[in-house]
């Protein structure tokens, strides 16, 4: 049996659409029709609002207590948000983010995943300086992505897949606007993002769970 497990924020939890029909939900659908023979079991432990401290402080329970064959990680999108409260400081900073990251991809693999899979988050046409700071959320969320782009680099054991990349080359290729692919408040995916990201994730997934069959 294989075990996949989706770690993550509301970008994985599919915050705003219906369950059925999110990203993460249509892998799961996808993969038990592909692979109809296997024991495949998916589990989404995202959770709306969570940024990678968050993500440590639950994962010895959500991820460190279960058999997790293949682990897909997905962070950022908050870390780099900009609140009120916090004075015009990030809620995670950027060196804390690639700390917490590693973090992450360390633990897995030494609870016993076989494969972690990292992605960069799509980008946000949101254009707004956010609080307290000349930044705004879309510049603040591609920094973050370049900060993935590194710890990927950094550990050539785990599988990257760049959504980031992706979006920009579909909403040049198909004259799209980033508006399309996401809600009214230009973080969350709408319908064509989660799409988007089904098209780029299933593939890379897919894959890896026929190598794992295979080697049984």
């Amino acid at each position: 049996m294989l075990n996949v497990y989706f770690f993550g924020d509301s970008i994985s939890f599919g915050q705003g659409i219906s369950v059925d029909l999110t990203w993460v939900n249509r892998i799961a659908q996808q993969l038990h029709r592909q692979y109809e023979l296997a024991e495949i079991t998916v589990t989404n432990t995202s959770i709306n609002g969570n940024t990678t401290r968050m993500a440590l402080e639950r994962m010895p329970f959500d991820v460190q207590s279960h058999e997790v064959d293949i682990l897909l990680v997905g962070f950022g999108m908050n870390d780099c948000n900009y609140w009120l409260t916090d004075k015009g400081v990030p809620r995670v900073s950027r060196s804390a983010f690639k700390a917490n990251l590693q973090e992450i991809i360390d633990r897995a693999f030494a609870f016993g995943s076989r494969q972690v899979i990292l992605r960069t988050n799509h980008p946000s046409p949101r254009k707004d300086y956010m609080i307290n700071n000349d930044i705004t959320y879309g510049e603040s969320n591609h920094i973050y992505n370049e900060i993935i782009r590194e710890v990927a680099k950094e550990n050539p054991e785990v599988v990257f897949v760049d959504i980031e990349q992706k979006f920009e080359k579909y909403v040049e290729v198909k004259k799209v606007g980033l508006e399309k692919l996401t809600l009214p408040d230009g973080v969350h995916l709408s319908l064509m993002g989660h799409t988007l990201y089904f098209d780029c994730i299933y593939p890379v997934l897919s894959g890896i769970v026929a190598d794992m069959l295979k080697e049984g």
